[in-house]
């Protein structure tokens, strides 16, 4: 390993490095062999796309299978998730040899103008404007005819699913199931963090996706395994962690795995080779991390009322909260009434700023609650 820190902050890690999840790698991995539809649904943060990528790179997968994957979180039309979708298809696929180049751009007569070349990397090149996508349905059905004549299976990941619903048209969730499920050499995994969402969409029998995929759900790597994995990383390069250390970061940040990760990443970083990182070196760290962060985190509140501040800020205070109408909470934060409340909490809600889960709401980001109760 030398002197590379083992803690990586990217989505694809060596399977070396790769903490835990070997069930979860199981059962996606049998689900694409089956040629089954999977949704992955987890809370924000703790590994959904570095299981897929982890997965995505397994031989029995790897060798196999045409690997596609994109994030629509940032897109907010069909016209722009259409946009994603055909560049992801042209670097996965098209590129893999001249003759799947071709029937790419033979395929794509509604973007044509969309193609050109670039002499410095000496290939072809695909870059369609969202003005180009004149015809999305017809885009989307030219995209879907093409995967089907792929050499291979094609398997396309979507990260953050959810966000479809939120697109002006109403109609995108029959259109992309129906399309989906005349589909027989392209499979998809779903994958989403706002559950809520996600549950909706695909176990309710009045939506589109009803029993479309089966379920996967992502939770938090269990406590004794990522302080086995963080302890013996630190000792094979002839360092030391408390134990404490890693429960104390373990419990604070909520075992999301982003915000664990990089955390032990730093204290790797700053620990060296025969000396221990104790857990107020981790408390250290985290406070110069929240420090960092500090700019965006106040930037997230921009839009968010007084009121609405009030209730985000009593139930970062009491770190969960079941509840939140009742008189004894709205009493002990001072809040203005039961109704007042309710009111802010749907808001809440709808900015992913609170998550509801079994009734019970917590701050959606462990970041942005540590930084709250600190400030």
């Amino acid at each position: 390993m030398g002197n590379r820190n083992p803690f990586i902050l990217s989505p694809v890690i060596p399977d070396e490095l790769f903490c835990d999840r070997k069930e979860e790698t199981a059962k996606l991995v049998k689900s694409i062999k089956n040629q089954e539809n999977v949704v992955i649904t987890s809370p924000r943060r703790v590994g959904k796309t570095g299981l897929v990528y982890h997965c995505f790179g397994r031989p029995s997968v790897k060798e196999h299978y045409i690997t596609i994957s994109i994030d629509i979180l940032h897109t907010t039309s069909f016209q722009e998730f259409i946009k994603e979708l055909g560049s992801a298809v042209f670097n996965s696929v098209a590129k893999r040899n001249d003759r799947l180049m071709k029937m790419f751009t033979a395929a794509l007569h509604s973007v044509s103008g969309s193609f050109g070349y670039d002499p410095i990397q000496n290939s072809p090149t695909f870059d369609v404007k969202l003005g180009q996508i004149r015809t999305p349905e017809y885009t989307l059905d030219e995209i879907f005819s093409y995967l089907e004549q792929a050499d291979k299976p094609c398997i396309v990941a979507i990260d953050e699913f959810q966000q479809i619903t939120k697109y002006d048209d109403s109609n995108i969730e029959a259109l992309l199931r129906g399309r989906i499920q005349r589909l027989s050499n392209t499979n998809f995994v779903f994958a989403g963090s706002e559950r809520h969402i996600m549950n909706e969409m695909f176990f309710s029998d009045k939506r589109p996706f009803f029993q479309s995929a089966a379920l996967l759900q992502l939770e938090p790597i269990k406590l004794s395994v990522y302080t086995d994995f963080a302890i013996r990383l630190f000792q094979e390069a002839g360092k030391d962690i408390e134990e404490e250390a890693v429960n104390w970061v373990y419990h604070e940040y909520n075992g999301v795995t982003m915000y664990v990760h990089k955390l032990l990443h730093d204290a790797f970083a700053e620990t060296e080779a025969g000396t221990v990182c104790t857990i107020a070196d981790m408390k250290n760290f985290s406070d110069l991390y929240i420090q960092q962060n500090a700019k965006r985190l106040q930037e997230l509140l921009t839009y968010v009322t007084e009121q609405q501040k009030e209730v985000l800020y009593a139930v970062a205070a009491d770190g969960s909260a079941d509840r939140i109408t009742s008189g004894d909470f709205v009493r002990r934060h001072h809040l203005k009434s039961a109704s007042a409340v309710q009111s802010a909490v749907r808001k809440l809600l709808e900015y992913d700023l609170l998550t509801e889960q079994n009734k019970t709401y917590t701050v959606s980001d462990p970041l942005l609650r540590i930084w709250i109760t600190q400030s």
